[in-house]
């Protein structure tokens, strides 16, 4: 075997362990969540950040969050994301852009299981000043954040493309 390929097999492998820990660490926290609190419940964390159980049929921080055919809309076009996505992930070799893509995939993929298995998605964390509250998300949000940011500076500062 070429030296260059088994590097690419251990990447990989190391590519889909992140995917499952991501994935576990996500439906865990979840689960964790409706296990322990009842839905509104608020437990303080720190003097910034709750523990708030609630849910979001919607996108990202509640967008169309009505339980309606909007479900059938988000959970079809929430797919074709992770698909088209799927297929950027293979097709790349830049390892920087699998890792990025990879995040933003464990986090939908994260979502999608909620939505699949419960009709919604749980959030919890709870950012604040004051009154004043960032939308409730939870880690498969962060992930896909996250994911998201690293490309754009990615491509607008070291000009990788896509």
């Amino acid at each position: 075997m070429m030296p260059g390929k088994n590097i690419k097999i251990k990447f990989n492998f190391f590519l889909f362990l992140l995917f499952v820990f991501l994935i576990f660490l996500d439906q865990l926290s979840k689960f964790i969540v409706i296990k322990y609190l009842s839905l509104f419940q608020s437990v303080e964390v720190m003097p910034f950040l709750n523990l708030t159980f609630v849910v979001n049929y919607g996108f990202a921080f509640g967008f169309l969050n009505e339980p309606s055919l909007n479900q059938i809309f988000v959970s079809f076009f929430i797919a074709m994301i992770i698909i088209y996505f799927f297929y950027l992930l293979f097709k790349t070799q830049d390892k920087s852009f699998q890792i990025n893509l990879l995040l933003i995939i464990s986090g939908a993929v994260g979502n999608f299981i909620d939505r699949i298995i419960r009709g919604f998605v749980i959030d919890f964390i709870d950012i604040y000043v004051t009154n004043y509250h960032w939308p409730a998300f939870n880690f498969a949000d962060s992930f896909i954040s996250i994911g998201f940011i690293i490309m754009i500076i990615n491509i607008l500062f070291y000009k990788k493309k896509i």
